[in-house]
Parts: C-alpha cells; sequence; structure tokens
C-alpha cells in the first residue's frame, strides 16, 4: 500500500471484522480463511493489492532460500495445470540478486508440485499465480498475490488529466478527513474527479472493487460460488436513500467532461455536481463545509507565477472562513507559507506513485 495510509487499511480491515496481527512497512497483515479473500478484495479502498502469505524464514544462503521455500504448501493453492511466476525484491540483505532469489524460489515450488502431484510435467494451461519473494534483513516472506491487477484500478476511470491521482490513494484522502456524508465537500480543482467519484462510493457504501475481475476468481481453492455470493453481497449493502453535497470544480472543459464520464460509470453521477470553473473565481456562501483536493505540484504542470495565485486566491477564500476545513495534496512543501488562516493541525508525508507529497490538514470549527 502507499506508505502513510497503514492506518487507514488498519481500519479497513478491522471494520471488516479481521483482527489485524501486525502493521509495518506498508503492510497490515491479520488473519481470514479462503472464503474471505473476495470480501477483502472487493471492500478494500487504500490498500494496493491482497497477498496471501505462505510462510516466512530466515534466509542468508540459497540453499536455505530452496529449503525453506519447498517446505511450503504450494499445492494447497497452485493446481497441477496452474501457470505461476515468481517476482521479487530484497533489501538490506545477504541475498541480494533479486533474479537469482526468483529464479531458486521456482525451482522449489516447482519440486514441491511435482511430489504433490506425482508428475515430471505441467501444462500451465489453467489459472495464474503471481507468487513474490520479499527479503528484508534476511527475512524471506513468500506470498502469493490474490488481486491480480492493482487494487486501484476499479474500472471507472475511461479518462484522466495530466497528472492522475490513484483511486486508493484518493480513497484514503477522503477517509483521513472529518467529511461524512452529511456534509457539504468540494474539490476546486477535481481533475478527472478521483477525490469525489471516492468519497460518493464511500457514503454509498459502494464496494470499490464491485465491477472489476481479480486474479483469485479462478483458483479452485476458493471457489465461483463464494465469488458470487460476496458479490451478492456487495451489491445488496449499497446505499440508495442518500441525497449528497459534493461538488467538483476545474479550469479545464476536457477534466470536466473526464469527471463526469468517470462519475457516471462508477455509478455516482447522480451524487456530484460538477462545473466549469477557475478557483480564482470560487464563491463560497455557506459557512461550514470540507475542501479536499489534489493541489497542481509545480512539476512541470505549472510555473511558480501559477502557483502563487492559486494560492493566493485560496487564501483570500478561506482565510476567514473558519468553519471550513482544508485537506490539500501537494508536493510544495511552500503551502502553509501561503494559506496564513492557520499552520496545519497536521501534516502526512505520503507518495503519489513515485512522488514524495504532503497532505496537508486544516480543521475548521464543527458545525452547531
Amino acid at each position: 500500500m502507499t506508505f502513510g495510509l497503514e492506518a487507514v487499511v488498519k481500519r479497513e480491515v478491522q471494520a471488516l471484522g479481521f483482527e489485524v496481527e501486525r502493521v509495518v512497512n506498508g503492510k497490515v497483515e491479520f488473519t481470514a480463511t479462503p472464503q474471505d479473500i473476495p470480501t477483502v478484495n472487493l471492500w478494500l479502498r487504500s490498500a494496493d493489492r491482497v497477498r496471501l502469505k505462505l510462510g516466512e524464514f530466515s534466509a542468508v544462503t540459497f540453499n536455505e532460500l530452496f529449503e525453506e521455500t519447498k517446505t511450503l504448501p504450494w499445492e494447497d493453492w497452485i493446481t497441477e495445470d496452474g501457470k505461476f511466476t515468481v517476482t521479487g525484491k530484497s533489501l538490506k540483505s545477504t541475498l541480494g540478486s533479486v533474479r537469482a532469489c526468483q529464479s531458486i524460489v521456482k525451482k522449489a515450488v516447482v519440486e514441491r508440485l511435482k511430489t504433490a502431484c506425482h508428475t515430471d510435467w505441467f501444462t500451465e494451461s489453467g489459472p495464474e499465480f503471481t507468487i513474490q519473494v520479499s527479503i528484508l534483513k534476511d527475512i524471506a516472506t513468500l506470498t502469493i498475490d490474490t488481486s491480480g491487477s492493482g487494487l486501484h484500478k476499479r474500472g471507472y476511470r475511461a479518462l484522466t488529466g495530466e497528472a492522475p491521482l490513484k483511486e486508493t490513494l484518493a480513497a484514503g484522502l477522503v477517509q483521513l478527513s472529518y467529511w461524512n456524508k452529511g456534509r457539504l465537500l468540494i474539490d476546486p480543482m477535481c481533475g478527472s474527479g478521483t477525490i469525489l467519484i471516492e468519497a460518493a462510493m464511500i457514503a454509498r457504501n459502494m464496494a470499490p472493487g464491485l465491477h472489476r475481475s481479480f486474479a483469485s476468481e479462478k483458483w479452485p481453492a476458493i471457489g465461483k460460488r463464494v465469488w458470487r455470493r460476496a458479490r451478492r453481497a456487495a451489491r445488496d449493502a449499497i446505499r440508495t436513500d442518500l441525497n449528497l453535497q459534493i461538488y467538483g470544480y476545474d479550469i479545464d472543459e476536457q477534466s470536466i467532461i473526464a469527471s463526469k464520464t468517470n462519475a457516471e460509470n462508477a455509478g455516482v453521477g447522480d451524487d456530484i455536481i460538477f462545473q466549469q470553473k477557475d478557483i480564482r473565481n470560487l464563491w463560497i456562501d455557506q459557512q461550514y463545509g470540507i475542501i479536499i483536493s489534489n493541489f497542481p505540484y509545480g512539476l512541470k504542470m505549472s510555473d511558480f507565477q501559477e502557483l502563487n495565485q492559486l494560492y493566493i486566491s485560496i487564501n483570500k477564500t478561506f482565510k476567514k472562513k473558519k468553519g471550513w476545513s482544508l485537506y490539500v495534496l501537494t508536493a510544495d512543501k511552500m503551502f502553509p507559507k501561503y494559506f496564513k488562516r492557520a499552520w496545519p493541525d497536521r501534516s502526512r508525508k505520503l507518495y503519489n506513485g513515485a512522488i514524495e507529497v504532503e497532505y496537508y490538514q486544516y480543521y475548521g470549527e464543527r458545525p452547531r
């Protein structure tokens, strides 16, 4: 998952009814059954993917890596006709050659399957499996990816802007805010509408993975019936009795077109009002509300002069509106110096892809 969102994903996992065992280095570990895998994939909003942990052990030699990998019950998951690949990463470890580690793990899994399946030949014509060997400080962790494509690929975003925000990160921004379905929400530079779409989906209790497929849907160890039951439960959980106050603005006409299209694809087209509007012409006549926005980073997209004008406009509009909470994601560390209502109540380091960004949080007065 995105570093910095561990607490958000932990709360999501607990809300689904699972007991969290460990949170460390961009991972949240918890105990679940094979029948839980569909539910977790369908419902996690801010996690990158769901991995099934097969084993964890110390490995400082290739022989140790081979033998320990071979002891794991791969046949419980990988079918005789299964096609599997091995990815890898190594950090601060004796076994620093990732390619060699991948090769060793693949050989060990093949040997294990030969014994379990009583065969020396595998057609690899069946379901696909992706094994990851991750070695950190000489501790190897072996997992199977149950998701396939990253969980940020919801399936609704047909059109995007210049620097699209990952859906998983956008959902995290909303969940880190004090916004709820009864409050006014505005994104004054909405781009392709991702933040507002994710907010509407949260409000309507829509499972983010409902309209996409997953690698483990074809695994016999889980079964199609379990997946059908999980999808049916997700559809039944959607709320239809809400009247949301969500507004998105952008100076670019194509961005507004993209936002409307994406919202329709996500099933929340009637919940968000998108309009073409320059943030410098934004007029706020309500006393309380929430702003969540991904501001231009100043990296190829805007020069300093443009950013300066944007910051002045934000400061002018919200400096005296004490009932508004502002949540701003930007890579520009100068932003707090321009928004003079107050210093951020909280700042959280996050990553949008490979770009390090800050999530500045300004808490407004509570509505009466």
